[in-house]
């Protein structure tokens, strides 16, 4: 099973499956001399971790962190960082009721007929408890990045079909559902909680805000920043599509419209979401993400058994209503990975 590595300098490689002993990371390719520590990496691991409200999946997992190599006395020292987060709170046993049901949504049909086997534990390897290996390594880049400036922002901007209108950053961390718009969070709330009653779960789209990106990051013609940027958060399991800046609603623009006007102090606005020919120009770089709405539910669904016969399926257990905001962490650090590669990319020339 290749595809497990992300990068060409700052190197990210994942490893472990859900239901497993442990998951962990490694990090290739980091600069030496950059202060880290284990609560470093904890302080954003425990905003993805489960269990922290009654509508996220009460699997109870510390997710903490060891660092097993590439620090001496507290920095980096240029070598491979490896790291462990070990599975705690495992009860494969749910599974076995469903273990010869191909769950509708979800990798297993797909996994099943490329390998011949499927770890149904939970998933296995495509279930979302990968991405804590990916927040680890997205805060070895986010101490790269932040060396020139740059810092990065997610956070919830639609849910269930609610759009956050009024858009007060400062507002993010005040709520659960890590949204901006203090009005649009009490709806959102209150469509997750019917969700959760129903057996039934939400979509949502997550913004992404780049501030201090310099200009002169991107390799034409095919790694454009923008197209690892877009492949990095389309192998995030719940995202179905990314769009920087205007994105789709460009389409619907004219040129005139489209275009952003350059000025002596910069550009007047920022339909191109801060990357031009796949290239960064300076300006803040916007980045939208559609994330599907979770794929097991307690509402009963049609599906075949993994001999082709016909079969409903009623998924109990520990899951959440939706992916926000336990993604917006794995977000931030997919776009970290990609800013913190290019920007050593661009440092080598």
């Amino acid at each position: 099973m290749s595809g497990n590595t992300t990068g060409t300098i700052f190197k990210v490689t994942t490893w472990g499956e859900s239901h497993g002993k442990a998951i962990g990371v490694v990090v290739d390719g980091c600069p030496p001399g950059i202060p880290l520590n284990e609560p470093d990496i904890q302080e954003k691991l425990n905003r993805r971790r489960p269990g922290l409200d009654t509508l996220s999946s009460p699997r109870k997992e510390e997710d903490k962190v060891e660092i097993l190599s590439g620090t001496f006395e507290g920095k980096t020292t240029g070598t491979p960082i490896s790291m462990i987060i070990k599975n705690r709170d495992v009860k494969s046993a749910d599974y076995d009721q469903i273990k010869d049901i191909f769950r509708p949504g979800h990798g297993d049909i797909t996994y099943s007929k490329k390998y011949g086997i499927r770890d149904y534990r939970g998933g296995g390897r495509a279930s979302g408890r990968e991405t804590a290996a990916r927040v680890a390594a997205g805060a070895i880049a986010g101490k790269v990045i932040a060396r020139e400036g740059i810092e990065i922002i997610a956070y919830t901007r639609g849910l269930g079909g609610i759009a956050a209108e009024q858009i007060t950053l400062e507002d993010i961390d005040r709520n659960s559902i890590l949204c901006p718009d203090m009005e649009a969070v009490e709806k959102m709330g209150n469509a997750l909680e019917e969700a959760r009653k129903s057996g039934d779960s939400l979509g949502g789209i997550v913004e992404i805000l780049v501030r201090g990106c310099p200009p002169g990051l991107g390799e034409p013609v095919f790694d454009k920043i923008d197209a690892d940027l877009a492949k990095a958060l389309m192998s995030i399991g719940a995202v179905k599509g990314v769009e920087i800046g205007a994105g789709f609603e460009a389409a619907k623009m004219s040129g005139s419209k489209c275009n952003d006007p350059i000025t002596p102090e910069g550009f007047a606005t920022n339909n191109a979401g801060g990357i031009l020919s796949g290239i960064t120009n300076g300006d803040e770089i916007i980045i939208r993400v559609a994330c599907k709405p979770i794929s097991s539910i307690e509402k009963e669904q049609q599906t075949i058994d993994i001999h082709g016969k016909p079969a409903t399926i009623s998924i109990k257990g520990r899951h959440d209503v939706c992916v926000i905001p336990r993604i917006i962490p794995v977000c931030e650090a997919m776009v970290g990975i990609v800013l913190a590669d290019h920007l050593l990319k661009q440092r080598a020339k």
